[in-house]
């Protein structure tokens, strides 16, 4: 590689080849208790509890509720994919990574608490969607900087192994979240102050228990992990001119390592597949193999079991034949799985004299998707660790988000498309069983543009300019 193709520019090592070359158990743990805490926000806020509050009828009926709250989520989506580079950038470059996580984390603990104050009444559906449309910004700056750091607490060769086991946190914690929540709140197995659903007062109160959930267990991390150290004694650029020295540094690392680039669209694509797994998954599960809510339940934390034990078992593998076979492999089993439910969907069939039916296949080969999906996300964050120039991770990490958002339409359109199109030509109440073709097309059309890209150890640490 040719250091004058990025004038004024050094070539620094991957952070995680420059950093130390022994891992620190406990540093590890406080990492990955961050992913734990998470979440109460990811799972508890924004998927299973508090926006089927907001998209009740008590705040002015379901669709319009539902509309509000996805312009709100859209909204944050642009001004995440305008930011989050930036803001990894800056993080780097002031030495204030773990500083600006805190930060970042606290807001949307607070975000979180405020929630109480959403009562269930038309009135209050802005409050709610804006403070959850906040959240979600704050999250993924806070995001941005914790993925950053997995260049700190692990080293060439266990990065793998680390990235699975908070992937796996992170799933775990979901789930004992999850029941807390039902046993306290939501189907109270005892008689308590915040059971009481008069103003929503047991959901308002589930915003508490998550907030203080996700701030406890981000708060070791913020001990455990020491401060990026300042890049070096140069003038920061203002806000505004951080957008000119990103887009130069798109530029040369664009020269200097193409293949990072390449594997920045690439999963994009990809991920938007996986994400799509978990959100139309439960969905197909009522809508097209007839699961009722309890069923869908328990489906969902059978699925976090197994995704999690996928992605502590990926992260393993990913040390050892490194992360692009292992995101190949996932997706070839995301695909295959897939294509099995497409094909049988609810149908009942006899195999060697056993009887199968429809939820026997979603419950067998749906599981196999949560397999998957855990090591395909842990090997991504991984592959783009090791590809993070010293003191990049975080300004790589933006990109990162940024990617993932301005593809983030594609898989739900295509669910969308494939539905539309079926709608005519199959049964009634067949055709949301073809949605899932749209999901498996993007996932490979990921998988496609991901098999020319390099794997981190054939592809250079980008040049990157000054700033």
């Amino acid at each position: 590689m040719n250091p004058a193709a990025a004038p004024g520019a050094t070539r620094p090592p991957s952070e995680v080849e420059s950093g130390s070359q022994a891992s620190h158990k406990g540093r590890v743990l406080a990492w990955a208790a961050w992913d734990w805490g998470s979440a109460a926000f990811n799972a508890v806020m924004t998927t299973f509890v508090f926006t089927v509050y907001l998209t009740s009828g008590s705040f002015g009926g379901g669709d319009q509720a539902s509309a509000v709250l996805g312009s709100a989520l859209a909204t944050a989506g642009a001004a995440i994919a305008l930011l989050a580079p930036v803001t990894g950038q800056r993080s780097d470059a002031g030495g204030r990574r773990r500083l600006w996580l805190g930060v970042n984390t606290a807001a949307v603990a607070l975000l979180t608490g405020l929630c109480f104050f959403v009562f269930p009444r038309p009135e209050f559906l802005l409050l709610g969607v804006t403070l959850i449309a906040l959240g979600n910004v704050f999250f993924e700056f806070a995001g941005v900087n914790y993925n950053a750091m997995l260049a700190q607490v692990s080293t060439p060769g266990n990065i793998g192994k680390v990235s699975g086991f908070g992937w796996g946190m992170g799933y775990l914690g979901g789930i004992v979240a999850l029941l807390i929540v039902l046993q306290l709140f939501v189907q109270p197995s005892f008689d308590w102050f915040g059971s009481s659903t008069q103003d929503g007062l047991n959901i308002r109160l589930v915003a508490v228990f998550s907030a203080l959930w996700f701030f406890v267990f981000a708060l070791p991390v913020l001990f455990a992990v020491p401060e990026l150290p300042k890049a070096g004694p140069g003038a920061r650029p203002g806000f505004l001119a951080s957008y000119g020295l990103l887009l130069r540094r798109i530029k040369a690392i664009y020269r200097t390592s193409p293949h990072t680039i390449y594997f920045l669209l690439a999963s994009a694509v990809f991920r938007d597949g996986l994400a799509a797994v978990f959100t139309f998954g439960g969905i197909i599960a009522a809508g097209t193999f007839g699961f009722e809510l309890k069923d869908v339940i328990f489906f969902a934390i059978f699925g976090n079991i197994v995704a999690a034990a996928g992605a502590i078992a990926g992260g393993f593998l990913d040390d050892r034949i490194g992360p692009k076979a292992v995101i190949i492999g996932s997706l070839v089993g995301l695909l295959t799985a897939g294509t099995v439910i497409l094909v049988l969907g609810n149908g009942s069939y006899v195999f060697f004299g056993l009887d199968w039916s429809g939820s026997t296949t979603f419950w067998i080969f749906g599981l196999f998707l949560c397999l998957f999906v855990g090591p395909a996300q842990s090997s991504s964050r991984a592959y783009l660790a090791r590809l993070a120039p010293h003191g990049e991770s975080g300004e790589l990490f933006g990109l990162y988000a940024t990617t993932g958002r301005a593809v983030s339409f594609l898989a739900p359109a295509l669910f969308t498309l494939c539905i539309t199109i079926a709608s005519p030509l199959v049964a009634p109440g067949e055709a949301q069983r073809w949605g899932i073709l749209g999901i498996m097309v993007v996932l490979l059309a990921g998988l496609l543009v991901l098999l020319p890209v390099r794997p981190p150890g054939k592809t250079e640490i980008a040049v990157v300019p000054e700033a």
